[in-house]
């Protein structure tokens, strides 16, 4: 049974079991602990946070009864429905999310690596803060993790493949809590990568026969680290073993085809797959995201084609990022997917095919009765040699704050 009370009343012996705000906004690195001596207490009564939650199964009580209710566990975390925020005020938030979630990461795969049982409650409420980005506005933390780095890509991956999950989850219709279980189940779907040799995970260059057959491994490693973990739910075990599983039963491990493969693990191939591509690896330049899009949909036989016609519509025919060709002659970048249209994105028009000069950057709503202009082709960024997109609609900006780059 949860129970909230007041830091003030806090005592050694006592187990918090969550704070009442965003653990963006405290110092610990979980909310989840026990109160076992006098220095964590001090802490936390000095950290400037007024009301906690305390589990009374895993630790004491307060000596008198509180005024304040008593809840069940599920109801322990309530919160008022976001409101929406425009791309531009989201960049910061989802920045310091994809920031603190990314070590959350790297420490989940140094406890695998070291043969230790997955702790998952940070991974509960870090998922959490990511609904909430999302519900917020969708597009600001997808986009933001697209921009890694070679050294931080395989935790920043599996970030972006919760925020994704999210995200699509929200387009097929789930609500809070499915869309919750859908981004811890994405967050956790490569934790067999811990365990694969680094020399074979981080290879510039293609993989042997043999160094790829140790590599299909990760899915069934990964399911049995978290077999062994305690409160992991069915669904994250279910995406970590089968999200290389294909429709037409080509994947790996088990060769599952068809209605066998979850809807959640269908889910978690396509934004596993359009993360890989779209990222840069050492040896390879990731794709352009509308290019991957493309691609994605000509693999005959690969993904779910209904739940991919979902996620080309929760991302956007032309997603954020793109390089496109407007009748004017002008090229941009989008911007931001516009509520009105697929085809009409908001943009930032920086160049100009006809006098081959740049221009001065010009943010363009398409869906807009007084916009006369339209996409006319989607341009290769490697074509035109353009190295600075992700700066144009402020992706950079927004690490930059929080020394990601």
């Amino acid at each position: 049974m949860l129970k909230k009370i007041q830091v003030s009343e806090l005592t050694v012996g006592m187990f918090v079991h969550g704070f009442d705000e965003s653990w963006l906004n405290h110092p610990f690195w979980r909310s989840k602990f026990p109160i076992d001596d006098p220095g964590v207490l001090q802490k936390v009564r000095e950290s400037g946070i007024k009301d906690c939650w305390i589990d009374v199964a895993k630790g004491a009580d307060i000596s008198a009864p509180s005024p304040i209710a008593v809840v069940p566990a599920a109801a322990a975390r309530p919160a008022p429905k976001p409101q929406r925020a425009t791309l531009a005020d989201e960049l910061g938030r989802a920045a310091q999310i994809r920031a603190r979630a990314t070590e959350t990461t790297r420490h989940l795969f140094s406890e695998a690596r070291l043969g230790r049982i997955i702790e998952t409650d940070a991974y509960v409420e870090l998922v959490d803060d990511v609904v909430e980005s999302i519900n917020r506005n969708q597009e600001a933390l997808c986009n933001l993790v697209r921009l890694k780095s070679a050294d931080e890509y395989t935790y920043v991956h599996s970030v972006a493949v919760c925020a994704l999950m999210v995200s699509l989850g929200r387009q097929l219709g789930m609500n809070d809590a499915e869309c919750r279980e859908a981004g811890l189940a994405g967050m956790l779907h490569d934790l067999g990568k811990a365990v694969m040799p680094n020399e074979i995970l981080n290879k510039p260059g293609k993989l042997t026969d043999e160094e790829f057959a140790i590599i299909k491994t990760h899915p069934v490693r990964g399911y049995e680290l978290l077999r062994e973990s305690k409160g992991v739910s069915e669904a994250a075990s279910d995406v970590c073993r089968h999200h290389h599983e294909r429709m037409d039963g080509k994947g790996y491990p088990d060769g599952l085809a068809d209605e066998r493969i979850s809807r959640i693990a269908r889910m978690g191939a396509i934004c596993d797959v359009y993360d890989a591509v779209t990222s840069d690896r050492p040896y390879k330049a990731g794709w352009d995201p509308a290019h991957a899009l493309a691609q994605m949909a000509s693999w005959q036989g690969h993904f779910d084609p209904l739940i991919f016609q979902s996620f080309v519509r929760c991302i956007g025919i032309y997603p954020t990022g793109s390089l496109v060709k407007l009748r004017s002659g002008r090229l941009a970048v989008v911007f931001e997917q516009s509520p009105k249209s697929l085809t009409r994105p908001r943009v930032k028009v920086f160049f100009s095919t006809r006098s081959q000069m740049p221009l001065r950057p010009e943010v363009l709503d398409l869906a807009s009765s007084q916009c006369s202009d339209q996409i006319e082709s989607r341009e290769s960024p490697e074509k035109w040699k353009f190295d600075y997109l992700n700066d144009l609609w402020d992706g950079q900006a927004a690490l930059a704050q929080t020394g990601r780059r």
